[in-house]
């Protein structure tokens, strides 16, 4: 993988850069596939996926994707994540718990790399289904945009976050 600082410390890292083809009339068309993960290890993550005739074209065109997908993340102080929770995105599916302080990023392929630039350091995940690194990558941020604060259920339930401890406990 590939891993460059951009301004102001946001990251991208290229998950998997492909040789794909195209058969037309006069033969094969040869092209190139980037996907990319671009996260500032602050809340803010994005997946992108850049064609091209040529590696540097699929990945600037990659970075640029990321950005426009960008998703913001709530993270507890242990810089992991608030609850359980699951992401789908075709056969794809993730599974993620969060786990204590120290215990590190347990995942693999894809997941692990958004996870990271995410800024998530404390977490459990496992990727069932799918092996396909795209749709991993999407369940992922599937799974990390349906977290919800104890401040946005309460919002929600038209509670206080009082009240919703007493609930919960």
């Amino acid at each position: 993988m590939i891993n460059k600082k951009i301004e102001n410390n946001w990251q991208e890292k290229v998950v998997q850069v492909k040789r794909v083809t195209k058969v037309v009339k006069g033969g094969k068309k040869l092209s190139f596939r980037a996907i990319l993960v671009v996260g500032n290890e602050q809340g803010s993550v994005g997946v992108g996926l850049g064609k091209a005739s040529n590696v540097v074209g699929a990945v600037k065109k990659g970075v640029a994707d990321a950005r426009k997908n960008l998703v913001q993340l709530p993270i507890t102080k242990t810089q992991s994540i608030h609850h359980s929770t699951n992401g789908v995105d075709g056969a794809a599916k993730v599974i993620m718990q969060p786990s204590s302080r120290g215990s590190g990023v347990i995942a693999g392929g894809s997941t692990r790399t958004v996870l990271e630039l995410a800024g998530i350091k404390n977490v459990v995940a496992k990727q069932l289904g799918s092996n396909n690194t795209l749709n991993n990558a999407r369940a992922t941020i599937n799974a990390l945009t349906s977290l919800k604060t104890l401040k946005q259920v309460a919002k929600n339930r038209n509670i206080d976050i009082e009240q919703l401890y007493t609930i919960t406990k």
